[in-house]
């Protein structure tokens, strides 16, 4: 059986951009560097928090070579390959270069509305296709559809290479019942920043985590205290960050994040369309509660 190594602090890296919108190679490996020496246990690239969807083919291998480059085997890497063309994804698994990389993160097709089987069978030729291991990723909220626990539960049990899942319905209910029924090898990884801590003391082993792209030694100490059931100490942190999580999202992802980032001097405040910048008025929330949390960086 395959071995998940995505256990911990997983950083959903965004992708930053110059104000003439190309990518920022400079920002790009000072956040990685960020994040290694902040305590993250993995990376995740080109997901969501990555504007994937608006990078060219060209960029989406840059990326990836520089980012494998760049890491160079100190923390695994679990990237982003799905879509709602199944033979697209498949043809995509089989195509591109998997080396230094440890894993891909698939979402459930958006916009079809597939079935429970649908889903099944788009899950079973990914994972049948894929040379790495398999993270499922649920994010109904995004998708339009919702993976059941039922059908998470019939992939971990069928194919061994689906080492885990990336739940960001919102439903503690059905993560529950995934964890409680998983087989032994397969995990359940929190998709939201907010829920981590509450999900951990449930069985979880980490997070794919946007607020870790700006705070990662705070948030991995939460997940760490939380892993080792050092509940007290990993709650104050949860709710140090409570506003901030609110806010992070309040005008759509990765906005919220790129505006923090730009506060602590990392990044431009560049997204790209349909994407924009957030408010100003969150902009200005977000720098009050960096400096009333007295956060270095």
């Amino acid at each position: 059986m395959a071995q998940n190594k995505f256990r911990g602090l997983g950083i959903a890296l965004i992708t930053p951009f110059k104000a003439d919108g190309s990518i920022d190679e400079e920002a790009l490996i000072r956040l990685v560097e960020f994040q290694i020496k902040g305590g993250a246990d993995f990376l995740c690239i080109m997901g969501t928090t990555a504007e994937t969807p608006c990078l060219t083919p060209d960029e989406k291998r840059w990326l990836r070579e520089t980012l494998v480059q760049r890491v160079a085997g100190r923390v695994p890497l679990l990237m982003g390959c799905g879509g709602n063309n199944t033979a697209a994804v498949v043809r995509e698994l089989q195509e591109t270069d998997w080396t230094g990389i440890d894993g891909v993160l698939s979402v459930c097709p958006m916009y079809n509305k597939p079935s429970q089987e649908g889903l099944y069978q788009h899950f079973r030729a990914i994972a049948e296709a894929s040379p790495v291991p398999v993270v499922l990723y649920n994010v109904p909220g995004r998708t339009g559809v919702n993976m059941t626990a039922e059908t998470t539960l019939r992939l971990a049990r069928d194919f061994e290479n689906i080492v885990a899942i990336k739940e960001a319905s919102g439903n503690i209910t059905q993560m529950d019942d995934i964890i409680k029924n998983k087989p032994a090898g397969f995990d359940v990884i929190s998709g939201d920043d907010g829920i981590t801590f509450p999900l951990i003391t449930l069985g979880a082993v980490g997070v794919i985590s946007v607020i870790g792209n700006a705070l990662p030694r705070e948030f991995s100490r939460m997940v760490r205290l939380a892993l080792r059931g050092e509940y007290a100490p990993a709650l104050h942190i949860h709710h140090k960050f409570t506003e901030l999580f609110k806010l992070l999202f309040v005008d759509g992802n990765p906005a919220g994040v790129k505006a923090m980032l730009h506060a602590m001097g990392m990044i431009e405040n560049q997204l790209r369309l349909p994407l924009v910048p957030t408010r100003l008025t969150t902009m200005e929330q977000i720098s009050a509660i960096l400096r009333e949390l007295n956060i270095k960086y």
